[in-house]
């Protein structure tokens, strides 16, 4: 999956808490998510729009509620290809160990066929159809070659 599909699915999927997510997914749509943050910083940098002696701004904060709902579900999806209950999100309110089991189990591989539905990493290969005929051998076409 590239960039632009997750951050399209991600977005096209922003409350749907069911299913499975790809790591590529994720962590594709984590980027996108930082590259918002650095933005959105910027431009509360340049329009003045910052609070005082903070780091956020107003710009800064609308970004991030927008995305807010889209980071959960993807990470509950997520945790779901990992065989694992989306309640473990609720992990990350743990400061430091929390996040780094968190990080820990979405980096690990996707699992097969669970409960939450059949594993994307062979599905989304070939958009849920079977896989194409083998091409012919040299010299079995048309011309015979």
């Amino acid at each position: 999956m590239d960039f632009m599909t997750a951050v399209r699915t991600c977005l096209s999927k922003y409350v749907d808490f069911s299913g499975r997510a790809r790591r590529s997914e994720y962590w594709y749509f984590a980027l996108f998510n930082f590259l918002v943050g650095i933005v959105t910083s910027i431009l509360d940098a340049i329009l003045g729009t910052g609070y005082d002696d903070s780091t956020g701004g107003l710009f800064n904060t609308l970004g991030a509620l927008a995305l807010l709902l889209p980071s959960l579900a993807v990470g509950v999806r997520r945790l779901h290809d990992t065989g694992r209950s989306g309640w473990w999100i609720l992990l990350g309110l743990i400061p430091l160990i929390g996040w780094i089991i968190l990080i820990v189990w979405f980096c690990t591989d996707s699992k097969p066929d669970n409960q939450w539905g059949p594993n994307p990493k062979h599905a989304g290969a070939t958009g849920g159809y079977p896989p194409p005929p083998p091409a012919a051998p040299y010299g079995s076409g048309q011309y015979g070659g």
